[in-house]
């Protein structure tokens, strides 16, 4: 089973300044004169983590990540004005024009893989390959399986925290009514309501819980962002069309795919994944069994590696002239 390359420090660092009042933290790591590869993070809102850095070859990937509008060490922290999957993906093209790279692999998981495949259906020319974990394609089924019904039969106790903050009355629609707690005025209710919301996510994100994971969505900053950019994405349908990114999957023929799944992931349930692969078939699928969503899932994490090395060998760089 294949492990994490040893932790790295970024060779640079950029803040970039998109559409207003948004200005993007974004780092280089690896080889200058790598193949390009671009990592995007879960959420929407998580931000990323150093350990994102190892899933890559320091050696032969110049490796990019960002933190998304609002996460992160991107300002203003937890902003949701302009903050959509379009915003998102203009983004990204922003960072790919600045750094001077034409094409790249785009790596993302769970909203990062909803976020690279967007990406990859409105700008397919500047994808070398996809490599996704955990898919979500965020649909209203799905949104509803882990926000309102279909989770909290597995998790019944960890539910129970989720739903305290909201009133009985209010419960039919726990995304509405989290969101009025989220956007309102009193800081401490905000505060309270981003840490239920963020530790569901957290202790359903591995098969037995992580105490690093939980830790680090209960870490205030990040819970604060992550729960208010959910919540703002998906009581907006994450400002997608119903099903747009099945209906577009046509434009994914042709980009090479690894896509990998948790067996048992209840964040995203493999439904979306199968969905996704039999609407582009020639991706790969890799089930995990044994696993649920994170990617610190051993199994997930050796499958996400072998996916990059296996780019490598696939991927001529530097590309004939």
């Amino acid at each position: 089973m294949l492990t994490l390359y040893p932790p790295i420090e970024p060779y640079a660092e950029h803040r970039i300044a998109v559409a207003p009042p948004h200005i993007l933290h974004v780092e280089e790591c690896g080889h200058r004169g790598g193949l390009p590869i671009v990592f995007l993070h879960g959420g929407p809102g998580a931000g990323c983590e150093p350990y994102h850095r190892r899933f890559f070859d320091p050696e032969r990937y110049r490796i990019i990540l960002f933190d998304q509008r609002g996460a992160g060490r991107s300002t203003p922290h937890a902003e949701l004005t302009d903050n959509t999957t379009q915003g998102l993906v203009d983004d990204i093209e922003v960072i790919r024009t600045h750094l001077g790279i034409d094409r790249w692999v785009v790596f993302g998981g769970s909203w990062g893989a909803t976020l690279a495949l967007v990406y990859a259906e409105t700008h397919r020319d500047r994808v070398l390959g996809l490599i996704l974990r955990g898919i979500f394609l965020c649909r209203s089924a799905e949104i509803r399986w882990f926000y309102q019904e279909g989770a909290s039969w597995i998790y019944p106790d960890y539910w129970e925290d989720f739903v305290a903050p909201i009133p009985e009355a209010e419960r039919e629609n726990m995304v509405g009514a989290y969101h009025r707690r989220l956007t309102g005025p009193d800081e401490d209710e905000r505060r309270r309501s981003a840490h239920a919301w963020s530790m569901w996510e957290g202790r359903t994100a591995n098969l037995s819980p992580k105490k690093d994971v939980v830790d680090f969505f209960g870490r205030r900053d990040t819970a604060l962002s992550l729960a208010r950019i959910e919540c703002h994405y998906f009581l907006h349908d994450a400002f997608l069309r119903q099903d747009q990114i099945l209906a577009d999957a046509h434009r994914l023929k042709g980009i090479p795919g690894i896509i990998v799944q948790g067996r048992y992931d209840l964040i995203c349930p493999m439904r979306s994944a199968w969905d996704l692969h039999r609407a582009w078939p020639e991706a790969t699928l890799q089930v995990v069994p044994n696993a649920a969503h994170s990617a610190s899932e051993p199994g997930i994490t050796s499958a996400l590696v072998q996916a990059t090395q296996s780019f490598l060998k696939s991927t001529p760089w530097p590309p004939s002239r």
